[in-house]
């Protein structure tokens, strides 16, 4: 990989990542990601099934967590990157997180949808600014735009879904929030 300078920064300084270690940190992220949010609503259906009224509702943003998975998974083939090697948790902890919020009831598993959502659509921001700024990987920066906006349908699905009724919201939401963070943290660096 060469070593480019990251031009974000006023200088390039030794240990900076280039631009391409940084798209393949983003697409890992991503990948790991989009992986840890399907499993969320694959555990919220495993406790509500098919016949729960907000069932389809969770099935339809799983098809489509399903769909940003699988393009994070093409970029990962097509630019020769390692997934998180963290994704047998990301496959426990995400399905313990859906099933955990759904045993609560609706409203938590709304509350964890809404949560989750609002950390994802303010990395997948933060990822475009990048992009444009460096005006390299223009078709990431699209592929991302527009699965942020899905990203964005979610949480507002949740929220007319009384995801801030749910008993100790802030509370839920502000763990929910953290462990995304630290999620994101770790995919980055492993």
């Amino acid at each position: 990989m060469t070593n480019t300078p990251n031009t974000n920064l006023k200088s390039f300084l030794p240990g900076d990542l280039s631009i391409e270690e940084e798209v393949s940190e983003m697409i890992r992220v991503d990948h790991a990601g989009e992986f840890g949010a399907k499993r969320i609503y694959a555990g919220q259906l495993a406790i509500f099934g098919k016949y729960h009224p907000i069932s389809p509702t969770i099935q339809h943003m799983h098809d489509q967590e399903i769909t940003h998975l699988e393009k994070f998974e093409s970029l990962l083939t097509e630019k020769n990157i390692r997934p998180s090697v963290l994704s047998p948790f990301w496959h426990l902890a995400g399905f313990a997180l859906g099933a955990g919020t759904a045993l609560m009831g609706k409203r938590a598993a709304m509350a964890c949808t809404a949560a989750v959502e609002e950390v994802i659509d303010e990395h997948y921001q933060e990822q475009r600014k990048k992009l444009q700024s460096w005006g390299k990987e223009p078709e990431l920066e699209k592929t991302i735009a527009k699965f942020q906006a899905e990203e964005v349908e979610h949480k507002n699905i949740a929220i007319e879904n009384d995801a801030k009724e749910t008993p100790g919201y802030f509370a839920l939401s502000s763990a929910i929030k953290l462990g995304c963070k630290t999620a994101i943290w770790l995919a980055k660096k492993y």
